[in-house]
């Protein structure tokens, strides 16, 4: 098993590596899984192969995009398990993927799986964007409510807007590419121009922003539907807001390393990350998941939103991928968080 050099991330969430009993493989498993979703999927994967030690290194997309195309030439992961499709066609492009297709593949909605046979990569859930709105905070600051992304632009909402770095974040990403995608190269930066005059701050994390509205520390926050439909569910005073435009949206997926030393326990990993089991433990999460009649209906999810998800070019959300972040952090990164 290789080492990791350097340290594992900052954010390696603690209590969640999983000591096997037999110690007969170990794996070192790069993930953007939400911590609390993830310390759940890995004590479920090693009650079914506790034979299987995982080292689990947990950050945001963006750290975690950047660690391993910086560990191209000396990897140090096995797998890569609930990583933004958009980073792991990136990564496919650079060679860095060993292709399998996991038992069962043909089970998942075609949209989840890498076009490529045996595949690169295979889904898991998908995640979508919308606008969190807290209903409270907007009556007291006479904000009326958003119909488009174009509206967020309007002077009455300056200073009332939080949305994630594409930097760190996935969402933060899949918004910035699904702007450039619908309204144009030209006019999307125009956009973005616009709607960073009205941006308080730019967070690390894509649910952060709904978080914020729920607790009414923003009004607006630029997040995902499933965060907007949990914290409505637990009481918070926000509207789920679908702009008419349409909104982007992307999916976790999984990917074996080139190169790993231990390419069956791999595999095995892999295999179970699809079943109907880990499905299930996905839709805890995410309204939309790979394998199809898996997801149940979820409190508060809009009803169109399906409809509204617009017809994302992933290959070019990855082949622009470094350009896109390179020009939005040129011109916007000023308002962004401290990193913690």
């Amino acid at each position: 098993m290789k080492k990791l050099v350097g340290g594992l991330l900052a954010g390696v969430a603690a209590g969640i590596v999983s000591i096997g009993t037999a110690m007969s493989a170990e794996l070192t498993v790069y993930t953007a899984i939400e911590a609390e979703d993830l310390k759940k999927y890995a004590e479920a994967f090693n009650a079914d192969h506790p034979d299987i030690t995982i080292n689990w290194v947990r950050d945001s997309t963006g750290v975690v995009t950047a660690k391993l195309l910086a560990e191209k030439n000396n990897p140090q992961a096995d797998v890569i398990w609930g990583l933004a499709a958009t980073s792991l066609l990136l990564l496919k492009t650079e060679g860095m993927l060993e292709p399998y297709a996991p038992k069962g593949v043909e089970m998942l909605d075609k949209k989840f799986v890498d076009k490529s046979n045996p595949p690169a990569w295979v889904g898991m859930d998908a995640w979508v964007a919308s606008v969190c709105f807290n209903t409270v905070e907007a009556e007291k600051l006479k904000l009326p409510m958003p119909k488009s992304w174009k509206d967020l632009t309007k002077p009455e909402y300056k200073g009332h807007v939080v949305m994630p770095n594409p930097n760190s974040s996935g969402t933060g990403f899949l918004d910035v590419s699904s702007w450039l995608q619908m309204f144009g190269e030209e006019e999307g930066w125009k956009y973005m121009d616009a709607l960073h005059e009205n941006i308080a701050a730019y967070t690390h994390s894509g649910s952060k922003p709904c978080k914020m509205a729920a607790a009414g520390e923003t009004a607006i926050g630029v997040s995902f539907a499933f965060r907007g439909a949990k914290s409505k569910a637990e009481g918070a005073p926000i509207e789920i807001i679908v702009p008419e435009e349409g909104v982007g949206w992307d999916m976790e997926a999984t990917a074996i390393v080139a190169g790993t030393d231990d390419l069956e326990a791999a595999k095995t990993l892999v295999d179970w990350s699809i079943t109907k089991k880990a499905n299930e433990m996905y839709n805890s999460g995410y309204a939309v998941v790979a394998m199809p009649g898996v997801a149940k209906p979820v409190e508060h999810f809009p009803a169109n939103l399906l409809e509204k998800m617009i017809d994302n070019d992933f290959e070019f959300a990855a082949n622009n991928r470094k350009a896109i972040l390179e020009e939005w952090q040129k011109r916007y990164d000023s308002k962004s968080e401290p990193k913690g």
